[in-house]
Protein backbone atom coordinates (compact mmCIF):
# COMPACT_ATOMS: atom_id res chain seq x y z
CA UNK A 1 0.00 0.00 0.00
CA UNK A 2 1.04 3.32 -1.12
CA UNK A 3 1.10 6.15 1.76
CA UNK A 4 0.57 9.41 0.34
CA UNK A 5 0.59 10.93 3.93
CA UNK A 6 0.77 9.60 7.67
CA UNK A 7 -3.27 9.98 7.62
CA UNK A 8 -3.17 7.05 5.57
CA UNK A 9 -1.31 5.39 7.81
CA UNK A 10 -3.35 6.00 10.62
CA UNK A 11 -6.38 4.46 8.87
CA UNK A 12 -4.32 1.31 7.62
CA UNK A 13 -3.35 0.23 11.12
CA UNK A 14 -6.58 0.88 11.91
CA UNK A 15 -7.88 -1.75 9.20
CA UNK A 16 -5.24 -4.22 10.42
CA UNK A 17 -7.01 -7.93 10.93
CA UNK A 18 -5.00 -7.64 14.99
CA UNK A 19 -5.24 -4.20 16.91
CA UNK A 20 -1.82 -2.13 16.31
CA UNK A 21 0.88 -0.24 19.01
CA UNK A 22 2.33 2.97 16.64
CA UNK A 23 5.61 3.37 18.13
CA UNK A 24 7.18 7.22 17.11
CA UNK A 25 10.38 8.35 17.31
CA UNK A 26 10.82 12.15 16.89
CA UNK A 27 14.13 12.92 15.52
CA UNK A 28 15.68 16.55 14.41
CA UNK A 29 18.57 16.80 11.92
CA UNK A 30 22.17 18.41 12.72
CA UNK A 31 25.52 18.32 12.30
CA UNK A 32 28.33 17.09 14.58
CA UNK A 33 29.90 19.39 16.52
CA UNK A 34 33.53 18.37 13.95
CA UNK A 35 31.45 18.76 10.71
CA UNK A 36 33.72 19.93 8.04
CA UNK A 37 32.93 23.13 5.70
CA UNK A 38 31.42 21.16 3.11
CA UNK A 39 29.76 19.36 5.42
CA UNK A 40 27.75 22.31 6.80
CA UNK A 41 27.35 24.08 3.45
CA UNK A 42 26.19 20.74 2.26
CA UNK A 43 23.55 20.88 5.04
CA UNK A 44 22.53 24.09 4.81
CA UNK A 45 21.60 23.40 0.93
CA UNK A 46 19.28 21.12 2.36
CA UNK A 47 21.16 17.46 2.10
CA UNK A 48 23.57 15.52 4.66
CA UNK A 49 23.69 16.14 8.57
CA UNK A 50 22.57 13.54 10.36
CA UNK A 51 19.61 12.81 12.99
CA UNK A 52 19.57 12.46 16.84
CA UNK A 53 16.28 10.92 18.16
CA UNK A 54 15.04 13.67 20.20
CA UNK A 55 11.72 12.02 21.64
CA UNK A 56 9.62 8.93 21.35
CA UNK A 57 5.99 7.12 22.70
CA UNK A 58 3.80 4.76 21.60
CA UNK A 59 -0.15 4.93 20.91
CA UNK A 60 -3.01 2.67 19.58
CA UNK A 61 -4.06 4.12 16.22
CA UNK A 62 -7.35 4.81 17.97
CA UNK A 63 -5.57 7.43 20.43
CA UNK A 64 -4.77 9.71 17.48
CA UNK A 65 -7.47 11.45 15.40
CA UNK A 66 -4.70 12.99 12.88
CA UNK A 67 -1.23 14.26 12.38
CA UNK A 68 -1.83 17.08 13.70
CA UNK A 69 -3.35 15.69 16.49
CA UNK A 70 -0.13 14.31 17.61
CA UNK A 71 2.03 17.48 16.28
CA UNK A 72 0.06 19.01 19.03
CA UNK A 73 0.52 16.43 21.57
CA UNK A 74 4.52 16.82 20.75
CA UNK A 75 4.72 20.62 20.84
CA UNK A 76 3.88 19.75 25.24
CA UNK A 77 7.34 18.31 25.24
CA UNK A 78 8.98 21.36 23.67
CA UNK A 79 11.27 19.65 21.80
CA UNK A 80 12.43 20.81 17.93
CA UNK A 81 11.99 17.65 15.49
CA UNK A 82 12.12 17.50 11.55
CA UNK A 83 11.26 13.55 11.27
CA UNK A 84 8.82 11.13 12.90
CA UNK A 85 9.97 7.84 12.42
CA UNK A 86 7.07 5.49 12.66
CA UNK A 87 6.72 1.25 13.08
CA UNK A 88 4.02 -0.52 14.49
CA UNK A 89 3.29 -4.02 16.42
CA UNK A 90 1.05 -6.34 16.09
CA UNK A 91 -1.49 -7.17 18.72
CA UNK A 92 -2.49 -11.15 19.18
CA UNK A 93 -6.18 -12.61 19.80
CA UNK A 94 -7.50 -9.34 19.21
CA UNK A 95 -5.25 -7.49 22.05
CA UNK A 96 -3.03 -4.59 20.99
CA UNK A 97 0.64 -4.62 22.43
CA UNK A 98 1.08 -2.64 25.66
CA UNK A 99 3.06 0.13 26.06
CA UNK A 100 5.28 -1.82 28.19
CA UNK A 101 5.76 -4.45 25.16
CA UNK A 102 6.89 -1.25 22.92
CA UNK A 103 9.35 -0.06 25.05
CA UNK A 104 12.37 -2.62 23.62
CA UNK A 105 11.50 -2.03 20.01
CA UNK A 106 11.54 2.22 20.95
CA UNK A 107 14.84 1.40 21.96
CA UNK A 108 15.75 -0.68 19.04
CA UNK A 109 14.52 1.99 16.21
CA UNK A 110 16.01 4.92 18.83
CA UNK A 111 19.21 3.32 18.34
CA UNK A 112 19.05 2.38 14.87
CA UNK A 113 18.29 6.31 13.92
CA UNK A 114 21.43 7.05 15.80
CA UNK A 115 23.53 4.50 13.93
CA UNK A 116 21.67 5.92 10.40
CA UNK A 117 20.02 2.68 9.44
CA UNK A 118 16.19 3.38 11.19
CA UNK A 119 14.60 0.03 11.05
CA UNK A 120 11.51 -1.10 9.75
CA UNK A 121 9.94 2.50 9.86
CA UNK A 122 8.36 5.66 7.84
CA UNK A 123 9.48 8.36 7.53
CA UNK A 124 7.37 11.54 7.63
CA UNK A 125 8.11 15.14 7.68
CA UNK A 126 6.64 18.04 10.18
CA UNK A 127 3.56 18.39 7.48
CA UNK A 128 2.68 14.62 7.76
CA UNK A 129 4.26 13.87 4.38
CA UNK A 130 6.48 10.24 3.73
CA UNK A 131 10.11 10.93 3.24
CA UNK A 132 12.10 8.60 1.05
CA UNK A 133 15.41 8.61 1.70
CA UNK A 134 18.30 7.72 -1.35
Amino acid sequence: MELACFDDLLTAARGQPQPQRLLFVFAQAGLPADATPEEIARFEAGHGGQLEPVMCTDKTPDSIASFADLVEEAKQFDQPWSLVFVSSLSGRDGVAPTSEAAEAPLQQIVESIKTGHPLHCIAFDAEGWPIHFD
